[in-house]
């Protein structure tokens, strides 16, 4: 099988060496994703609620470029800066993720880039799971 690079021009390019997403046969892969502005490409800081929503809106949109969506996913990894952010992390992840969430692992990081307070990478299934 062989790797289709998924790119979106709704959200800011790569800060670095990497793809936003990867297509390998029916499945999708998204990069980490940070709070990036759409506009500025800059990141969104403070706020965990408004960072988690930045963050998931530039998932969606990777997902989009690959011909599926946020109903689709199985599986997100969640990368907190500090674990005691959760609860409002997951009160803007339940708005995404209202109906059969998929399985996830969340942890807690030293840092993330820029000082940003949450990173999301996620794996989604074409046509659903």
């Amino acid at each position: 099988m062989k790797k289709e690079i998924i790119h979106s021009e709704k959200i800011p390019k790569p800060v670095g060496p990497y793809s936003q997403g990867i297509k390998v046969g029916n499945l999708v892969f998204t990069a980490g994703t940070g709070p990036f502005d759409l506009k500025t490409g800059q990141l969104i800081l403070g706020d965990v609620r408004q960072q988690t929503r930045r963050v998931l809106e530039n998932i969606k949109a990777i997902l989009e470029g690959a011909g599926t969506e946020l109903d689709d996913v199985v599986k997100t990894t969640i990368f907190l800066t500090d674990i005691k952010d959760g609860a409002a992390m997951n009160e803007v992840y339940r708005e995404y993720f209202a109906k059969d969430p998929p399985v996830r692992s969340t942890v807690q990081v030293a840092g993330l880039w820029g000082g940003m307070a949450v990173e999301i990478e996620a794996m989604a299934v074409l046509g659903g799971p």
